[in-house]
């Protein structure tokens, strides 16, 4: 296949020193799907940028078709014929899907194109959803339709506006397995009918399973570009990571005891006031590992706010260790032996503005082993900082680096620190590893199974149902703010059985979920 981008020795280093990519080569030939994979803060949300005219590179070439090019901004790059899915998605909950995907570029009719020509759009939308089997419900409002459907929007937009070469940044990453498929039927057709994909992903299965070829990026380096029919995911990790790496947690069978977490008949409104939780009820015992799965959006959020007392429940029950939870404040429930590590690090897990030997005593810099009479023992938090900074893999430059400036996977690492510190009888993590680097992944697992092994009861929320069932010795499925399934994590359980309830196709009887 010819080839269609060369990004030839790209350096980028920022004002602070801070050098995120050093020598980077990445060749992509016309009409293949091509898989950029690496730890987080190897440099390839970086690269992407530069490419998309995100970000100016400090060196380095970029040609596209044979010939050389400078993007000084995204619209560069949409005028060449590229386009960028975000791993987040970017559209108006507010607007029908056809208005998102015209938004901006939309078609115009009149005297001077003063009026928006409705019926063009909707001709020129139909086509692309006919071409590229796209299918979704073009005036349904994006507030109203399923995660895999925005991600189908955000494809939509890049083709509206010409894109042949589209990079898609963890594409899967909130996608059920029937959507996953679906997403990768649609891939398929559009490299048939002539695109070119860059595909950005944590995920090896699905590397092996799409690409063509394979370029792996270590500590701000190109490693190798492979061939993925002549590879395997060992071989991938170990370039990624730069040692062997296990794909499933080893753990021993569980062992659990006494209930320390009981919910009974909890409800819960979301942040629009609708009904978010539907009474659901559960036990979680010490030494066992309880997972819940489910398409985001579905309670998930609701039910672990609730839990933490970030959110007020208006009906049901949660008693922790016999102590009912509801009454009490966010402050007491933080000093009952309650680990959270939420599912937004930025926002509700850390405080960017803070150094990371803050974050890491935020709530409880009071133990008098951080006190110097009324003061802080400065050296004894350091010293607390660096041990704790070396026994996570926290890589920065010191303890006083602040949170903003650490990489996502650091930066999770500094919230699980501080939370698994605590030695919790009740461990809550909601989205565990989400966006973190295989590395990352491993040491984060192994970390969780400890304190189950330990004798904490564990709740994981994730939208990975592979690290569900990797974690999880039973698991529980949400739809719609119910418990639909509670099942045993037994060899013969597979993601296609629970994706099946995730999407609400089946549900078990109220009596096998109680």
């Amino acid at each position: 296949m010819p080839v269609l981008l060369e990004m030839k020795n790209i350096h980028k280093v920022y004002p602070n020193g801070t050098a995120a990519n050093r020598g980077v080569d990445l060749t992509v030939h016309e009409g293949e799907i091509h898989a950029l994979v690496g730890e987080n803060g190897a440099g390839k949300s970086t690269l992407m940028k530069i490419l998309f005219g995100l970000e100016a590179p400090t060196s380095g070439t970029i040609e596209y078709k044979g010939q050389p090019v400078v993007f000084n901004g995204p619209k560069d790059a949409i005028q060449k014929g590229m386009g960028m899915v975000h791993q987040h998605f970017m559209l108006s909950p507010t607007l029908t899907v056809s208005e998102n995907i015209v938004l901006g570029d939309e078609p115009k009719k009149g005297l001077f194109s003063m009026f928006r020509d409705r019926a063009k759009e909707y001709r020129e939308v139909e086509h692309l959803v006919a071409t590229y089997g796209l299918k979704v419900n073009l005036r349904a409002k994006v507030e109203t339709i399923p995660v895999g459907q925005k991600q189908r929007v955000e494809i939509l937009k890049v083709l509206y506006r010409g894109a042949k070469l589209i990079i898609l940044d963890e594409p899967t990453a909130v996608l059920t397995p029937q959507e996953t498929d679906e997403l990768f039927d649609s891939i398929q057709a559009l490299v048939s009918e002539g695109h070119t994909i860059i595909f950005i992903t944590h995920k090896l299965r699905e590397v092996m399973r799409i690409s063509n070829r394979i370029t792996i990026l270590r500590a701000g380096k190109s490693i190798a570009t492979l061939q993925t029919k002549d590879t395997n995911q060992e071989e991938i990790s170990r370039l990624m990571v730069g040692r062997e790496v296990l794909f499933r947690v080893s753990k021993a069978p569980a062992e659990p005891k006494d209930v320390v977490l009981s919910v009974r008949g909890l409800e819960a409104l979301d942040d629009k006031g609708a009904q978010a939780l539907q009474g659901i009820s559960f036990d979680i015992r010490s030494g066992e590992v309880l997972g819940f799965a489910g398409v985001e959006g579905n309670g998930q959020t609701e039910l672990v706010e609730a839990i933490t007392g970030l959110r007020k429940a208006v009906g049901g029950s949660i008693l922790y260790q016999g102590k009912e939870l509801l009454s009490a404040s966010i402050a007491d429930i933080r000093h009952m032996k309650i680990g959270h590590v939420p599912e937004d690090r930025q926002t509700s897990g850390a405080s960017l503005t803070s150094t990371i030997a803050e974050n890491l005593l935020l709530d409880h810099y009071r133990n008098p082993e951080f006190k110097r009479g009324m003061f802080l023992n400065k050296n004894k938090i350091k010293q607390y900082a660096q041990k704790m900074m070396k026994e996570y893999d926290v890589r920065a430059q010191s303890e006083e680096t602040l949170a903003g400036a650490l990489s996502g996977g650091n930066l999770q690492k500094v919230v699980v620190a501080r939370e698994l510190s605590k030695n919790p009888n009740l461990l809550i993590v909601s989205q565990p590893t989400r966006g973190v680097d295989i590395g990352a992944i491993e040491f984060i697992h192994r970390e969780i199974i400890k304190r189950r092994d330990g004798g904490a009861a564990v709740l994981v929320v994730s939208a990975e149902l592979s690290e569900i069932m990797s974690l999880s010795d039973r698991i529980a499925v949400l739809y719609n703010g119910e418990i639909v399934a509670l099942l045993d994590n037994t060899d013969d359980l597979t993601e296609e059985e629970i994706g099946y309830y995730m999407l609400g196709i089946k549900k078990q009887a109220q009596e096998a979920v109680r």
